[in-house]
C-alpha cells in the first residue's frame, strides 16, 4: 500500500472542513488557550474537559481525544486515565503527548499507566518518545535535550507494541506507523518554521491537531502525517510575513486558516523513511 503523502493529506484536510471533529483536550494550563485557537483555525473544534467526574463520560462523545501530560496534578492524573479507558471503550482515537517524560520520575510513571489503554497514536519530541518506549532518553521538560528526531525511530517503532503511530517532532518530523497491510513505515515531514520552538504550546497544539486528524483519516498514520503536513505548510506561510515570535503567532493562526488542500499538495514535503 502507498504510503501517505501530499495527495493523502490533503483529502484529510478536505475531511477536517466537512466533519469539524470534537477534540477533547486534557492538557496542560499554559496550553489551553492558544491550543483552542489553532483547532479552530485548522477546522476543528475543541473542549477543555479535564477533572475526573466529567473526563469518562465526555472522552465516549468526543469526536478524539488529546492527552498531555505537561502539568499534571492529582486530579488531572485521575482524570487522563478515566478518558483512556474511556475512549478505548468507545473507539474513540486519543493521542498521548507525554511531556516531560524521561526527566520527571511521577509522570514517567503516569505515561506508563496510560500506555496500558493503547493511546491511538504518541506525538512528542524525540527524548519523549525514547523515554516513552523505556529506552532511555535525556528529556529536559518541554525540551528536546538536543536529541535528533532520527534517532527516535528505533523507539518508535517499540512503541507500535502499544499504539498504532507515532511521531517525533524536530526540524524534520519522523512519522512511524503501520500501513493498511500491516507494514512498519517511517515517512519525513519536512518544512515548519525555527519560530515554532520560540513560541509556547505549538508542539502541545500539533499534539491536538493530530487528534483532530485521527478522527477523520483512514488510518492513524495517515492522520499523523497529515496533522504535521498542515502544520509545517502553516508555519512556512506565516514565517514569510513575520517579524519574530510575536508576529508569528497571528499569522501561524491565519495560515492554518488559509491554507487548503491545494496548498498542501503544492508545498507539503514528504518522503519516506527507514523504519
Amino acid at each position: 500500500m502507498p504510503l501517505p503523502d501530499v495527495a493523502s493529506s490533503a483529502d484529510a484536510l478536505d475531511a477536517l472542513r466537512a466533519r469539524t471533529p470534537l477534540v477533547q483536550s486534557l492538557t496542560n494550563i499554559v496550553s489551553a488557550n492558544f491550543l483552542t485557537n489553532v483547532l479552530l483555525a485548522a477546522g476543528a473544534t475543541n473542549a477543555v474537559i479535564d477533572n475526573p467526574h466529567e473526563a469518562d463520560g465526555f472522552a465516549r462523545i468526543a469526536d478524539a481525544v488529546l492527552i498531555n501530560l505537561g502539568t499534571p496534578n492529582d486530579g488531572q492524573a485521575e482524570a487522563f486515565t478515566l478518558a483512556a479507558r474511556a475512549a478505548g471503550e468507545a473507539g474513540t482515537p486519543w493521542v498521548l503527548d507525554p511531556v516531560g517524560v524521561g526527566g520527571l520520575p511521577w509522570r514517567t510513571d503516569l505515561a506508563a499507566g496510560l500506555l496500558e489503554h493503547r493511546p491511538t497514536a504518541i506525538r512528542g519530541n524525540a527524548s519523549e518518545i525514547t523515554a516513552t518506549a523505556g529506552l532511555g532518553g535525556d528529556g529536559r521538560g518541554v525540551d528536546s535535550g538536543g536529541a535528533d528526531a532520527a534517532d527516535s525511530v528505533k523507539a518508535a517503532v517499540a512503541l507500535l507494541e502499544v499504539s498504532e503511530a507515532v511521531s517525533a517532532s524536530g526540524p524534520t518530523d519522523y512519522i512511524t506507523g503501520r500501513t493498511a497491510d500491516g507494514d512498519v513505515a517511517t515517512v519525513r515531514v519536512h518544512g515548519g518554521s525555527a519560530l515554532l520552538p520560540k513560541v509556547t504550546a505549538t508542539g502541545c497544539s500539533l499534539g491536538a491537531l493530530s487528534a483532530a486528524y485521527l478522527a477523520v483519516a483512514p488510518d492513524a498514520l495517515t492522520g499523523l502525517v497529515a496533522a504535521h503536513i498542515h502544520f509545517a505548510v502553516a508555519a512556512e506561510v506565516a514565517e514569510k510575513v513575520s517579524h519574530g515570535p510575536g508576529t508569528f503567532v497571528p499569522a501561524f493562526l491565519d495560515a492554518l486558516a488559509a491554507v487548503d488542500p491545494d496548498a498542501i499538495r503544492a508545498q507539503g514535503r514528504v518522503t519516506p523513511g527507514a523504519a
